[in-house]
């Protein structure tokens, strides 16, 4: 049976046949790298129907292939088949990327150069060897994709930092400027959502749950032009909008339309580019780079890695204390939630896991300064907890029952913070090897709570330590252990990151970072323990300076299914005094029935 996606894929056959393409490669992102494209900038999904956020496809003449991680395999084996699709499975032992794949097997490769970045394109050029050609097709899917939305526009705002906490613009910028011309460079391009937003101290809402701005950036030490999407016949009705450019502006941020990138590089807009100018390779897109390479004078583009993702993901004092109360206000509205769930269930009523989602959100919202979900909810019963980023909908959704495991993964973003919390819930009884799952994973959690490490120790250094006990039994998962996250930013941002792939960015003071073993079972279970740890100063001693965790996240850690013969004695006293911890700063601020409900979720095993 002949589906949508594959008429699309016929369609673009045939453009390929016209123009003398080999292949077509599509990346799942957008001109900046982005984890949520907006919807626009979905080309992936648009093509073959596959709707997760990390998904790169190569068409040919006769093969559809999506390169995806561990993440979405039984996702992406279910979509694929609208068109007889090919799953190519990433970061798994003999993993083979797209430009390994397509060596050999095409010349000319065609790709929408806006939405891949520099070193994706460069690595494939290199693939495809003497002879291959790279043909960079902006909006390539654009004669095909005849209803494709437009850009978003949403309105913008600027952060004022008594509040919030962090650093004022004027700051960050000198800042800037200072490393800047310490290096030498006369001009930087920033193009990353998050890096602009963090340095100008704006957010919006261009990008799903990410409060991000679609735009670029040039800082040179003679001005600061912010590329941005006007609301034009609006302006009248967007006061935020343009309360926000005025102070911007009053600190000497040139507002310029987004589609003037390409002149406002140059010193006077004419497009004639001279001096130096650094990029940061990995978040920029190829499409921009190539004209800047033949814009400025030979030697003049010099690629590296942003100063501003390191600097933005060590959290200041002010920050921190303000991210103290936001993970006690986002705790209430998880025990509320919790509470609110397990007398639902115990009255007999069916609540679906939609509902259940829709609950969680309802509960966050009542929270000031609340601005949305920092992702989507996975809210996950039974056999739905093994896709690790299950979505469900409305009118498809499970019911939880008063047995086995419930998976709901959720997070919000707030003025004063980004929070993201995994808590696996038994909802009555569970098999033993439910309880053993249960159990070994948040022995691993609580094993990587409790680290101590010395300064410069990388992520992946300590991974292991979240696996161990999973290992010990024969079991594993395959996605990363830790991310880091921002402040009212991207609740997935690096540098830092804790996984098994070789990462050297170490862990520094400051930053805030996942800690989220799991282990799945397909057409079974799903189990995840998820807290934010923030990362500080251990002490010292004759063999230099310590680091260890700080577990921020509060909401009680259900210990109905933990088989306690399988912990020992340390983590039984990490886990007695966390759910402490918990029923301390929570409870005061519960109903009396929820707080009695919290006394004995979090009595000692």
């Amino acid at each position: 049976m002949t589906t949508i996606y594959a008429d699309r894929v016929a369609q673009l056959r045939e453009m390929m046949s016209r123009n003398g393409w080999d292949a077509v490669v599509l990346g799942g992102s957008d001109p900046h790298s982005s984890e949520y494209p907006a919807p626009g900038w979905r080309q992936v999904e648009w093509l073959i129907g596959f709707t997760a956020e990390a998904g790169d496809v190569v068409v040919t003449e006769d093969h559809v292939g999506l390169w995806t991680d561990s993440r979405y395999f039984i996702q992406a084996e279910s979509q694929l088949k609208a068109t007889s699709g090919v799953l190519h499975k990433t970061r798994v032992p003999g993993a083979v990327s797209i430009p390994e794949w397509l060596a050999g097997k095409a010349k000319v490769v065609a790709i929408d150069g806006i939405c891949q970045s520099v070193d994706a394109v460069q690595e494939l050029g290199a693939a495809l060897g003497e002879g291959g050609i790279v043909v960079d097709i902006p909006d390539l899917l654009e004669e095909l994709w005849s209803d494709r939305p437009a850009c978003p526009v949403t309105p913008i705002t600027t952060l004022d930092v008594e509040c919030f906490g962090g650093i004022s613009r004027d700051e960050k910028l000198r800042w800037l400027r200072v490393w800047m011309l310490e290096k030498g460079y006369d001009k930087m391009l920033l193009s990353s959502l998050d890096e602009i937003a963090w340095l100008l101290n704006v957010r919006g809402s261009d990008i799903d749950y990410n409060p991000l701005v679609i735009s670029y950036l040039v800082v040179s030490q003679d001005y600061i032009r912010w590329f941005v999407k006007k609301p034009g016949l609006y302006e009248e009705d967007d006061t935020d909008t343009w309360d926000s450019f005025e102070e911007l502006e009053n600190d000497g941020v040139q507002i310029w339309s987004y589609d003037e990138i390409f002149s406002g590089l140059s010193d006077e807009g004419d497009g004639v580019c001279d001096g130096t100018i650094f990029v940061d390779p990995s978040t920029l897109n190829s499409h921009i780079y190539n004209y800047i390479e033949k814009a400025f004078p030979q030697g003049g583009v010099i690629c590296g890695t942003s100063p501003v993702i390191l600097k933005k993901a060590v959290k200041t004092s002010s920050e921190i204390e303000h991210l103290r109360q936001t993970f006690i206000d986002d705790g209430v509205a998880m025990e509320k939630f919790l509470y609110w769930l397990e007398c639902e269930i115990a009255t007999g009523r069916e609540v679906s896991e939609w509902e259940a989602s829709e609950k969680l959100t309802s509960f966050r919202a009542e929270i000031p300064g609340y601005r949305g979900n920092s992702f989507e909810n996975i809210s996950a019963y039974g056999p739905s907890g093994a896709l690790p980023h299950y979505c469900m909908s409305e009118t498809d959704s499970a019911v939880i029952k008063p047995r086995g495991l419930y998976l709901v993964d959720s997070g919000g973003q707030y003025l004063t913070g980004t929070t993201d919390i995994t808590r696996t819930i038994p909802m009555g009884d569970c098999s033993f090897l439910e309880k053993e799952d249960y159990t070994l994973v948040l022995k691993g959690m609580i094993d990587l709570s409790m680290a101590v490490f010395p300064r410069g120790t990388a992520g992946c250094q300590i991974d292991a330590l979240a696996r161990m006990p999973l290992w010990k039994a024969r079991r594993n998962f395959g996605h990363g252990t830790g991310h880091g996250v921002g402040y009212y930013l991207c609740v997935h941002e690096g540098p830092q990151s804790i996984r098994y792939q070789y990462n050297p960015q170490p862990l520094l003071p400051g930053m805030l970072t996942s800690n989220e073993p799991a282990l799945y079972r397909e057409g079974m279970h799903g189990v995840r323990h998820e807290n934010l740890v923030l990362c500080r100063e251990a002490g010292s001693s004759e063999f230099g300076d310590w680091l260890d965790f700080e577990t921020m996240t509060l909401c009680h850690i259900d210990t109905s299914a933990v088989l306690a013969e399988l912990l020992d004695d340390q983590e039984k006293a990490w886990l007695n005094s966390y759910n402490e911890r918990v029923y301390r700063k929570i409870s005061p601020l519960l109903s009396e029935d929820a707080a009695l409900w919290l006394r004995k979720k979090t009595l000692p095993i």
